[in-house]
């Protein structure tokens, strides 16, 4: 009755499973468009079945022996009292090819399964689809998972509105308000209603119906309360289909008793969870911890929780709209404090842990792991400045990040901290800490004037309590604040004093991050010997205590000191040695100091237009960041110059377009010009290679992520590098290909799927 929008990929898909398998089950979480999928490739397929399509609608069906019997009723055959429906369909249907659509099996799931395996035992022409929130489990079974629609497009903000999810909810807003359309200016409210509404298709039709009455600013304004206002569905939908909250209570009543208890206590999670984080957080009180795994596997089997490939693990989470149906069944048990309690203090272990290993061999596990918890730290710290008399274990818990925030999200974490020292402001150990660690991330955003204030407190504190460890740490940020300020002598006594009180505490990071400094600081000094010497003792204490991002950095300086010197060779394979520990590590700050420094390598050799194609490179993602140490910033004045002879030794049409170049290089490629590897080999067939012409072999893996709807963030999940490095590889993709959404990419490699390209 309405029309069909998006899923090409997953039509061709459901059509490629029933050529190859006899059961096909389409899975999903209620509301996704199982059934509208299975209504579609029945018509595309209908052909291929001269014995007929059939299509059994079994959520009405009660009881399991009438499934039969609704089976039955669409080949108007009558079953006798006496016999098995099974012998009686087997009986009529012999001999015939064609399919039977069995929609909405998961409440009837083991009795579906049986009729089904029977079925295709004796009638070898029978192809069945089914759909259902959980597959039937037997033999030969495939299952296509649904997800929800796509949301948002790449690049421009105006891309999105293609996006499957914008489309359907423009021509369901259309019918009932004709002057309906989607505009630049609504665009940002009707993707964030698309989003705050998870792309679920019925969820969306339902919104959709209320603009009847509402603008679509109100109406994300109400979806707090979603399942009060998502309430007017269509009086011809069956009842679980007509208000959004009869569609989760049907997947509430499929789940049992200790499920339930699970997906409640799940809710107190934001952005997903690990299996061993749930044995710990949701275990006790009704559910023992050798329970949680078979909890989990149930209600990812029933389409409550997502599974998804993370780093070295998987990992779970819930729809918004599933959590918030969750999250209100958690209110009403009156036990929500008891598990947002729990689930702040494994966080807050989880922080104490990584403060004390983020130094040494396991520094990527952790970093990798503290990022992909970044929803669930802020909830836990959201919780601990909000609850009474929790504020100083939010702010030791923001303190144990700072390493965290230095690397991913400083304006941030200063944000954290600045929030705990507001509440917590009696002079502690715990305060001063805090102070130098906000001092820091301020002297990293430019805001020189209240972190020298910071300090200040900071060293008044940890000389009151005795901490020398506080002080070394006064010392290293205040040795930041004036090489900020072009001060390299001062500096360099301060990082002096750092350095050996470190030593003094056994402190190896802080002796690291200090030599590193002060290398720094001395070459600029034009001490060059002595630079020479703490660079090299700097990346040895590193490399004593297997630690790979702050060797990374001391290797970079020691490329800085060698640069000054003229050793221009040297120079380049410390910067190219320390870039390629920094793309192990993900660290594109750190990247992109090696690039500005590479730059003023090539101009010292008057390499103009690789001058011109390295700007170009560090102006694109994920290469630009305006993040980088405090004392680097000054020294940037060598790229202007670079810039200015570039420019006058090309011309400014010519540097112009090598900046073009290197600004589309995609970031593989972008990495292979910097180090100057050999140029890479033009494509070749896929049938050799796998690669999608004209793609290399990195690009095509993630456009094959794209098309299965996966958001940047879930590509760099699954592939173990940063966002912004995913955000990277999609623009260049669709700057190749020449496209403008995601969408168009799905559509491409399936075409080339057809064509045996892919």
């Amino acid at each position: 009755m309405t029309s069909f929008i998006g899923r090409r990929r997953e039509t061709t898909e459901a059509r490629r499973l029933l050529s190859v398998a006899r059961l096909v089950t389409i899975t999903g979480v209620g509301g996704v468009g199982k059934s509208r999928l299975a209504l579609r490739v029945a018509l595309d397929v209908r052909r291929a079945f001269p014995g007929g399509v059939c299509f059994v609608e079994l959520a009405d069906v009660d009881e399991p022996a009438l499934i039969g019997q609704a089976l039955a009723d669409t080949h108007s055959i009558r079953i006798p009292p006496s016999q098995s429906p099974v012998d009686v369909l087997i009986e009529h249907l012999a001999d015939r090819r064609m399919l039977i659509v069995l929609d909405n099996c998961e409440h009837l799931l083991e009795d579906c399964a049986v009729l089904a395996d029977g079925l295709l035992r004796a009638l070898p022409g029978l192809r069945i689809l089914a759909t259902s929130r959980q597959p039937l489990g037997i033999a030969s079974e495939q299952t296509l998972e649904l997800a929800p629609l796509p949301v948002s497009g790449a690049g421009p903000l105006t891309c999105s509105a293609e996006s499957d999810a914008v489309r359907l909810f423009a021509e369901r807003v259309a019918a009932v308000r004709p002057d309906f359309a989607v505009t630049e200016a609504n665009l940002p409210v009707v993707l964030e209603i698309c989003r705050r509404l998870d792309g679920l298709p019925l969820a969306i039709e339902l919104a959709a119906v209320r603009l009847r009455a509402l603008s679509v600013e109100q109406l994300l304004q109400r979806l707090d309360d979603r399942f009060r206002l998502l309430t007017t569905g269509s009086r011809a939908a069956p009842p679980r289909q007509r208000t959004l909250r009869a569609l989760i209570d049907w997947s509430h009543d499929l789940c049992t008793a200790k499920e339930r208890l699970l997906w409640q206590r799940a809710c107190v999670f934001s952005d997903g969870f690990t299996l061993e984080t749930a044995e710990e957080v949701c275990s006790g009180d009704g559910i023992g911890e050798a329970e949680v795994i078979d909890l989990i596997t149930g209600l990812v089997e029933k389409s409550v929780l997502i599974s998804e490939e993370g780093y070295r693990e998987a990992r779970y989470r819930l729809l918004d709209t599933i959590r918030q149906y969750g999250r209100e069944r958690l209110a009403e048990s009156g036990e929500e404090a008891i598990w947002r309690r729990r689930h702040r203090d494994h966080y807050r272990d989880l922080a104490r842990k990584a403060w004390e290993r983020h130094f040494g061999p396991a520094q990527l596990d952790w970093h990798v792991r503290l990022h992909a918890e970044d929803g669930n730290l802020h909830k836990a710290l959201e919780w601990s400045f909000a609850e009474p008399g929790e504020a100083e274990t939010g702010l030791a818990m923001a303190t144990h990040l700072l390493h965290h925030w230095i690397r991913y999200h400083p304006r941030e974490g200063r944000g954290w901290l600045a929030q705990g020292l507001a509440l917590c402001t009696a002079p502690t150990v715990l305060r001063a800490r805090a102070l130098w660690g906000c001092a820091w991330m301020s002297l990293m955003q430019g805001d020189e004037a209240p972190a020298a204030a910071m300090l200040a407190e900071c060293r008044e504190i940890a000389a009151r309590t005795g901490s020398d460890y506080d002080l070394a740490y006064a010392d290293l940020c205040s040795g930041m604040l004036a090489m900020s300020r072009g001060e390299a002598a001062t500096a360099a006594v301060l990082y002096r004093k750092a350095a050996d009180r470190c030593r003094r505490l056994g402190d190896h990071v802080g002796v690291a991050l200090a030599l590193i400094r002060l290398c720094l600081a001395r070459s600029v000094q034009g001490r060059g010997e002595e630079a020479q010497a703490l660079g090299e003792e700097a990346v040895a204490v590193c490399e004593a205590h297997g630690d790979v991002r702050y060797r990374a950095y001391a290797l970079m300086v020691l490329g800085i000191e060698a640069w000054r010197r003229g050793e221009l060779q040297r120079a380049a394979a410390l910067q190219k040695q320390s870039l390629e520990s920094n793309r192990v590590m993900d660290d594109y700050t750190g990247c992109g100091m090696n690039l500005e420094v590479l730059t003023w390598i090539a101009g010292s050799e008057e390499r103009y237009a690789r001058v011109a194609r390295l700007l170009g490179i560090l102006k694109s993602p994920p290469w630009s960041d305006d993040v980088s140490m405090v004392e680097f910033r000054w020294l940037r004045r060598h790229s202007r110059v670079c810039e200015a002879e570039a420019v006058k030794a090309l011309g400014t049409k010519a540097f112009s377009a090598e900046v073009t170049r290197g600004a589309r290089l995609a970031p593989d490629e972008a990495a292979g010009f910097v180090l100057e590897l050999e140029a890479p080999e033009e494509p070749v067939p896929a049938a050799s290679n796998g690669q999608v012409p004209p793609l290399t072999r990195r690009e095509t893996e993630i456009a094959r992520l794209v098309s299965r709807g996966l958001s940047n963030k879930e590509i760099a999940s699954t592939l173990v590098i940063s966002p912004r490095t995913a955000e990277g590889h999609v623009e260049h993709i669709l700057d190749k290909l020449g496209f403008s959404s995601r969408t168009q990419i799905a559509t491409w490699l399936n075409e080339q799927t057809r064509n045996g390209k892919a």
